[in-house]
């Protein structure tokens, strides 16, 4: 096919006009075409030049080589030369000759446009008889051949990458700022778009846009755009990106992995790598590195990461001198440094190759590497892929990046020794990092160095150490207690996401034997100390316990998902973790502590719990298990109507008798004595006792505990024989009476208190409404001693008027008849006191009567309840 051309050039006058013009044009072009064309195709000579060139003068002139892209999606193809003065002597003419290329035809052969820079068939003037020849190819000027590219990629090393990296911006439409290229020749510009068309895919460089040479570069439309130093300046103006090769290279960092990549074939003088990459980062690194390029980290990741993808379809004899190049293994480094296994290396400018020169790291090339050994590992033979194994297991040692799991099957021996022989420091060193959590980086440090054989056994007890703090201190981020607490202490709830026992420590606890038992040890010290801490972490963690004998706590709390279970029979769950043990508590009774602390971790035993634990396990095992304490505290935390406290009191102060902390007797002997009192044990002086015990104790007993004693003497008042039976007639005052007497004499708030809260109690209200004779001994009690203690008084008052005078009222009338004959037997002067007491409107006069005011035959009759008795046995 027959392309059309165009000549355009300053020509006499003729059928189309004189000056500018076009000279020759191809049949068929349309006017639309040529408008748009003048506008692409103009000249202009630079300022710095001779204004009346001569002709070896005009050689030096920069020729503007260019293809635009047309408003109909097709390319214009112009070289512009300038040729002096016109037809007329007129300073200024040149003469351009285009090619118009339609919507997807190229030139002959597929050939790029850059190709055709200063090819023979463009024409310095127009054809004689204004006829275009046809152009059927075009050869390539000898500038543009292999050799010439390479050397000038290498005189512009140091600016390659930071082109191709505008370039690939640009071309992806990522960054739409034109590309300015500032030479001292049109030609080197031409070489930079020959350079920019070898690295691009194809098809893109088929439709990248350049002009060699312009003026005025911001009226340009192509891509790129090539300018002399004295072209105008584009400044700071946000559409271009200005490469001025005629001042110093830019020192700014380029990040762009694929531009490096780029560059660095370039420099090395492999243009044909560029083939079959198809722009792609991945097999260019590839076949960079293939073909003994050095990279940078990031290019050498990306190699890795496309290596690892396609691995197995490489050529056989491919894979074996890539890995080879990955692994690095270069021997001595600057300096007589060892970088054979660094991830640190050094480019041939000597800057660290991990970062740019402001320090940004380029990409991560310890992952990448990783990522293809992993996808190597079992699936080459090992001499293949043990030196990429070696490079990446090296790099994490000694860079601090992940350990990568590899076996025994990973490296040769001659590489494991060297391994063990390079990074056993290193090794020791990482697994006794204190700074890093113990079953994260340091167990794999641990895994590494047994792959390598390298004895790590010093180090163990340490090491496993942190890992056990580690485990059991997670729940509330501080380290676990080292020293058991005598007290029980505050427990925390499980975390709702269970056990936290990393999969990589439980595959380390089975495969290594030292470590595990020195794990176990530290862990068994540390649930002894804290049980219910201990258990939090380690219940149900899959901790093998059962591959070694003893660790008894340990076992414990591992198995403690039951124990920690509320309800049900608490008892028969301790031993069952008693037995987890598997040991004697008898042998060993720090177990007791743990099994205890365990089923009970945020409460305490009951009464019968805690005494059936006492008399089962006897008081030698609790005492050596500091158990004794806790047992203590269950009776003195009980609640006040747990019916077993007193016994387990008095067990305590039996089996206890010389042990018990003055702090803790006293409040015993309170709760003994209650039990006493409840059971109507035939014993004397209850109130002033139950007050000595109290005010003696060395410090203030327990709020449960008084008033359990409290309700205890209020019961036992309460329970005030009949009246008439032989008790109640008798003139001389009965044991209930006379501390009935002790109560109101010494006005104790506390038993004050206790004995209205009893007789206002629904057991003293019922015996009131359904026995007389009862009420009638109320009622002499609670009118007895009316000026002994002020707040008796009150306490008197109150029940009479609050809790008798409500029964009474509504007593039906036989039992009103019952209550007045019960009184009339123990004297007409109570009897007369009731009557009075009980008609309407008469509690005031009453006041009086139960002063002691009445008739002098009634103030003179010996019963009990009406005045104070005679002091010191007399009478009155």
């Amino acid at each position: 096919m027959s392309l059309a051309q165009l000549h355009y050039t300053s020509a006499p006058p003729g059928p189309d006009g004189s000056g500018f013009r076009f000279t020759a044009v191809s049949p068929g072009v349309p006017q639309t075409l040529l408008r748009e064309a003048e506008q692409l195709i103009g000249y202009e000579p630079p300022r710095d030049l001779p204004a009346r060139p001569d002709a070896e003068q005009l050689k030096g002139f920069p020729k503007a080589f260019s293809c635009s892209e047309l408003s109909d999606g097709g390319r214009l193809l112009s070289r512009s030369v300038y040729t002096g003065a016109d037809y007329s002597g007129r300073w200024g003419n040149f003469h351009a000759h285009a090619l118009h290329l339609p919507p997807g035809v190229r030139l002959p052969d597929g050939a790029l446009p850059i190709t055709a820079w200063e090819s023979p068939r463009w024409a310095d003037a127009t054809p004689p008889d204004g006829r275009p020849r046809p152009v059927d190819r075009f050869e390539p000027s000898g500038l543009l051949r292999r050799d010439g590219l390479v050397a000038f990629a290498r005189s512009r090393a140091d600016r390659l990458a930071a082109f191709f990296a505008d370039l690939r911006a640009l071309t992806e439409e990522t960054d739409t700022r034109q590309i300015v290229l500032v030479e001292h020749d049109s030609a080197d510009v031409a070489q930079w778009i020959a350079l920019a068309c070898t690295v691009l895919p194809r098809e893109r460089a088929h439709r990248l846009t350049f002009t060699t040479y312009t003026r005025r570069p911001q009226q340009a439309r192509q891509q790129i755009v090539g300018a002399l130093p004295s072209a105008e300046p584009v400044g700071h103006d946000h559409r271009f990106r200005v490469h001025d090769c005629t001042a110093g290279a830019d020192e700014e960092p380029v990040q762009d992995a694929w531009a490096e990549v780029c560059a660095r074939v370039w420099a090395a003088g492999r243009p044909e790598l560029f083939r079959d990459s198809s722009g792609e980062l991945g097999p260019l690194a590839v076949a960079a590195l293939v073909h003994g390029i050095e990279l940078r980290p990031d290019g050498r990741a990306a190699a890795a990461r496309w290596a690892a993808d396609h691995a197995f379809t490489l050529p056989p004899e491919t894979l074996p001198v890539l890995i080879t190049a990955l692994a690095g293994r270069s021997g001595e480094g600057p300096g007589g440094q060892d970088t054979r296994y660094s991830s640190t290396g050094q480019d041939r400018s000597g800057q660290d190759s991990r970062y740019s020169p402001t320090g940004t790291p380029l990409d991560d090339e310890p992952a990448a590497l990783a990522a293809l050994s992993a996808r190597l590992d079992g699936q080459v033979p090992t001499a293949v892929s043990a030196p990429l194994a070696a490079r990446v297991l090296a790099t994490a040692v000694l860079g601090r990046g992940p350990v990568p799991p590899l076996v025994a099957g990973s490296l040769t021996p001659a590489l494991r020794a060297e391994l063990a022989r390079d990074l056993a420091p290193a090794l020791r060193q990482g697994i006794a990092d204190p700074t890093e959590p113990a079953a994260g980086r340091p167990l794999a440090l641990l895994r590494v160095a047994d792959l390598l054989d390298v004895d790590c056994t010093e180090a163990l007890p340490e090491f496993a150490g942190r890992i056990a703090r580690d485990l059991v201190s997670e729940r509330t981020g501080e380290p676990a207690a080292e020293e058991p607490a005598v007290e029980k202490p505050v427990v925390e709830e499980s975390s709702p996401d269970g056990p936290n026992v990393p999969p990589a420590l439980l595959d380390a606890v089975h495969g290594h034997p030292a470590l595990r038992t020195a794990l176990f040890g530290a862990l068994n010290a540390l649930a002894a100390a804290d049980p219910p801490g201990a258990a939090v972490r380690l219940a149900g963690s899959g901790l093998p316990v059962s591959l070694d004998s003893g660790f008894p706590h340990l076992r414990m709390c591992v198995q403690a998902d039951g124990a920690r279970r509320t309800g049900g029979d608490r008892r028969r769950r301790f031993h069952e973790v008693l037995r987890t043990a598997g040991v004697s508590p008898h042998a060993e009774p720090a177990v007791l502590r743990t099994a205890f602390l365990l089923v009970w971790p945020d409460g305490l035993p009951t009464g019968e719990e805690a005494s059936l634990l006492l008399s089962e396990l006897g008081s030698d095992a609790h005492r050596l298990a500091g158990t004794r304490d806790l047992l203590v505290e269950a009776a003195l935390a009980a609640p006040a109507d747990d019916p077993a406290v007193p016994d387990l009191a008095a067990s305590l102060l039996r089996c206890f008798t010389t042990e018990l902390r003055p702090a803790h007797r006293a409040p015993l002997l309170l709760l003994e004595y209650a039990g006493l009192l409840d059971a109507d044990q035939d014993v004397e002086g209850w109130v002033e006792h139950v007050r000595r015990l109290r005010d003696g104790a060395a410090e203030p007993a327990p709020e449960p505990v008084t008033q359990r004693v409290y309700d205890a003497v209020a019961r036992r008042l309460l329970a005030v024989p009949a009246p008439g039976s032989e008790a109640y007639a008798t003139p001389r005052p009965t044991a209930s009476e006379s501390e009935l007497y002790a109560l109101a004499r010494s006005g104790d708030p506390g038993l004050l208190a206790a004995y209205e809260r009893a007789a206002r109690g629904d057991r003293v209200g019922e015996r009131l409404r359904t026995v007389p004779s009862y009420v009638a001994a109320c009622f002499g009690d609670w009118s007895a001693f009316p000026q002994t203690h002020p707040a008796w008084a009150a306490t008197r008052t109150t029940l009479l008027a609050k809790v008798l005078r409500p029964v009474v009222r509504a007593l039906p009338d036989e039992d009103r008849s019952a209550v007045e004959e019960a009184l009339r037997r123990t004297g007409r002067g109570r009897l007369d006191a009731y009557l009075a007491w009980n008609r309407p409107g008469a509690l005031g006069r009453l006041a009086g009567r139960l002063t002691g005011r009445g008739r002098r035959e009634e103030r003179q009759a010996t019963w009990y309840g009406d005045v104070e008795p005679p002091g010191e046995g007399g009478r009155r």
